[in-house]
């Protein structure tokens, strides 16, 4: 199901969100792998750098004060994902500032060893972690 969902918010982007893959696609962001509409658990969320278990959300208006995003964020967070969120209009009229923003996010802490890599097979089952290509 998370799949299926995935591939038709694919087909289905904003123009927010189209805007931003462009810069985000093929390593384009010095070297990074982003995915995007990326199954996690329950979720599927718009972007999302595995390694460094950092999570893109591109949101419009309807978003604002949402419930279910909050619930959203807090399971990615328990987790262990970095949750962004980000309006169209910021992606649309201040990209520069968007991808310093996701940049400093996915930069290591000095507390956080660099490369954290992929979630273990065990987070991965844990997490219902569904594996596109």
């Amino acid at each position: 199901m998370p799949n299926r969902t995935a591939r038709k918010l694919r087909k289905g982007q904003t123009d927010a969100e189209r805007r931003l893959w462009f810069v985000l696609r093929d390593r384009r962001l010095l070297g990074y792998k982003i995915r995007r509409q990326r199954p996690i658990g329950p979720y599927v969320v718009d972007f999302a750098c595995i390694e460094h278990r950092v999570v893109i959300e591109v949101d419009g208006s309807w978003h604002a004060n949402n419930v279910a995003d909050e619930l959203r964020t807090r399971w990615l967070q328990h987790r262990g994902w970095q949750v962004l969120r980000f309006w169209n209009n910021d992606v649309s009229h201040n990209r520069d500032g968007v991808l310093e923003a996701i940049l400093d996010a996915l930069k290591p802490s000095p507390t956080q060893p660099a490369g954290l890599g992929p979630p273990s097979p065990a987070e991965r089952e844990r997490e219902s972690f569904v594996e596109l290509s």
